[in-house]
C-alpha cells in the first residue's frame, strides 16, 4: 500500500477533485505493520474460574467506562498483584 503525504495545507471549505492533482505530493513506502503485529501477544493459559456476580458486574461497569474487556481488566489485576508478591 502506497501512502500521499500532502506538503500544503488545504483549510478551506471546498473539496478537491479527486481526478485531478493536489499540489506538491510525495509519495511514500508503506510503514504501517499489518494488523497481526498490533496485537500484544503474552504468554497466557486458559483457565475457568468463579467470582461472585457482584465482582463480575463491578468489573463489566468499570470495563465500559474505560472501552477494554473485563477480562483483561482481571488478568491485569492479577498479574499486577502477582508483581507486587515477587518484590
Amino acid at each position: 500500500m502506497t501512502y500521499l503525504l500532502y506538503k500544503e495545507n488545504f483549510m478551506n471549505d471546498t473539496t478537491p477533485d479527486p481526478a485531478e492533482t493536489i499540489g506538491d505530493v510525495t509519495i511514500i513506502a508503506d510503514f504501517l505493520p499489518p494488523p497481526e503485529q498490533l496485537v500484544p501477544k503474552k504468554n497466557t493459559v486458559k483457565v475457568t474460574m468463579e467470582f461472585t456476580k457482584k465482582s463480575i458486574d463491578f468489573f463489566k461497569r468499570e470495563a465500559d467506562c474505560h472501552n477494554v474487556s473485563y477480562q483483561e481488566m482481571i488478568c491485569n489485576l492479577v498479574d499486577i498483584y502477582v508483581q507486587q508478591q515477587q518484590q
